[in-house]
C-alpha cells in the first residue's frame, strides 16, 4: 500500500480544502478494501450523497470519509447535530473512515474505520450555535468524540505509517459485529461504556475489582441505575457470551 498521494490529481485546484478532498478520496478509492467482506474495489457515491462517500458493491456497507491533517486529536468535526442524532437510529447510518495525513509530505499517517455500531448519542458532542452574524446563523454542528469510543471501535488500516495486514483488519471488524444485534441505544451504551473501561484497565487479564474501580464514573454516566456493580457483571457476562471476553476463573476475565 502506497501512503503518498497522487498530487497530479489536484493540480487544477487552488483551494486547499478542495485539493485535500480530491487527494484523500482518490487515495481511499485506490487503496482501501471493505473491512466487512474484504472486497477490494469500493464504489464512490456522487458528491453530497447523504448516506456516505463510498460503498461496497459486494456487501452494501456504506462509508463516510473524514480527513484531518497533521494530528488525529480527540474530536472529529462533523455536520448538523440534529441530523447526526437522527442518523444514529437509521438503518442507513454509514461507517466512518478517518484519514489523518501530513500536510508537508502529503502522505497518509493514520487511516482507520469506526464501525457504525459504535455510534451512540454519548459520543456526539453538540457545538455552540453559529452567531447571528454568521452566514448560517443559528446552525448547530457537532463533534464526534474519539476518546469516547473503545479501542476496538477504532480499526486501523494504517497506524503511524505502518500498514496493518488485511487479515488483522477483517478479524478486528468481525470481533464487534455482535453490537449490531443490540438496537436499543441505552443498552448498547452500557456495553460500550464497560468496553471502554476495560480498555482503561490496560491489561489483557483483569479482575472484577479492577473494573469496580470505575463504579463512580459509571454511576455518573448512568445516574438512574442504583445497582452499578450488578450491571457491570451483567455486561461482562454479555461480552463473554458474545466472544469478546473469556472467563478465566471466578472473578477473572481476559480480553480476546
Amino acid at each position: 500500500m502506497e501512503l503518498g498521494f497522487n498530487t497530479k490529481l489536484a493540480e487544477n485546484y487552488k483551494n486547499l480544502a478542495q485539493r485535500a478532498r480530491v487527494l484523500t478520496e482518490a487515495w481511499v478509492g485506490n487503496s482501501i478494501f471493505c473491512p466487512n467482506c474484504g472486497y477490494v474495489d469500493l464504489g464512490k457515491y456522487k458528491s453530497n450523497k447523504p448516506v456516505g462517500d463510498f460503498y461496497c458493491p459486494n456487501c452494501n456497507e456504506d462509508y463516510e470519509l473524514k480527513s484531518k491533517r497533521d494530528s488525529m486529536g480527540n474530536k472529529i468535526v462533523d455536520g448538523a447535530y440534529r441530523t447526526m442524532l437522527e442518523r444514529l437510529t437509521s438503518s442507513s447510518n454509514p461507517n466512518f473512515f478517518l484519514l489523518n495525513y501530513n500536510l508537508a509530505s502529503l502522505e497518509v499517517v493514520n487511516f482507520l474505520v469506526i464501525p457504525k455500531h459504535f455510534f451512540v448519542p454519548e459520543i456526539i458532542e453538540k457545538r455552540k450555535k453559529l452567531a447571528l452574524t454568521a452566514r448560517r446563523a443559528g446552525w448547530v454542528g457537532c463533534n464526534i468524540l474519539l476518546q469516547s469510543i473503545p479501542q476496538t471501535g477504532k480499526i486501523f488500516f494504517v497506524k503511524n505509517k505502518q500498514v496493518e495486514s488485511k487479515e488483522k483488519v477483517l478479524a478486528e471488524w468481525k470481533k464487534t459485529l455482535f453490537l449490531r444485534e443490540e438496537k436499543e441505544a441505552s443498552a448498547k451504551g452500557w456495553l460500550l461504556d464497560v468496553m471502554r473501561y476495560v480498555d482503561k484497565i490496560g491489561k489483557k487479564e483483569f479482575r472484577l475489582d479492577d473494573i469496580y474501580a470505575f463504579e463512580k464514573d459509571l454511576s455518573q454516566l448512568h445516574p438512574d441505575n442504583k445497582h452499578i456493580k450488578d450491571k457491570i457483571r451483567q455486561q461482562l457476562q454479555v461480552l463473554r457470551d458474545k466472544g469478546y471476553l473469556d472467563f478465566v476463573e471466578r472473578g477473572t476475565y481476559q480480553v480476546r
